[in-house]
């Protein structure tokens, strides 16, 4: 008989994450099932935005939980490629392919209150700041932290 309780699904999908990322949904609905859990593909679709997991270039993958603002960005200082001012108030992130949401994570969890917000795509960041010299102390920050 499956497990249906919610909670201990998502915690068996957390433990799938922690060992290393999914490549396709269908393969943690697989893996959930294989362990007695009624899963679909719908159904792991919420559980890994419930449990905040991010697609990357490797597969799905739990977000990097830290608590040091320059924590953040040496997890993701490698997937980082250029930056480019675009105006006085955004600034243009270039990273790997696949892993700006990464980025743009790592961003919002690092609170630097220079950030206005950002937005990760396949490959770029728009990162927007409140003002002109809050970019340039962005700029100074992540070249700090990343070492660019």
């Amino acid at each position: 008989m499956p497990i249906t309780n919610h909670e201990e699904k998502c915690e068996a999908l957390r433990q799938l994450l922690m060992q290393g990322p999914a490549q396709t949904q269908g393969k943690l609905v697989d893996a959930l099932n294989a362990l007695g859990h009624n899963a679909t593909q719908s159904s792991v679709s919420r559980n890994l935005k419930e449990l905040g997991a991010i697609k990357t270039a490797a597969g799905y993958e739990l977000p990097i939980e830290n608590t040091s603002d320059e924590n953040h960005f040496a997890e993701v200082k490698d997937l980082l490629r250029a930056m480019f001012p675009a105006g006085p108030n955004l600034l243009v992130v270039d990273t790997e392919i696949g892993a700006a949401q990464r980025v743009a994570l790592a961003f919002d969890r690092c609170n630097w209150p220079e950030i206005v917000g950002s937005i990760g795509g396949d490959d770029t960041v728009f990162v927007a700041t409140e003002s002109g010299v809050a970019q340039k102390n962005i700029i100074s920050r992540i070249e700090h932290s990343a070492r660019l």
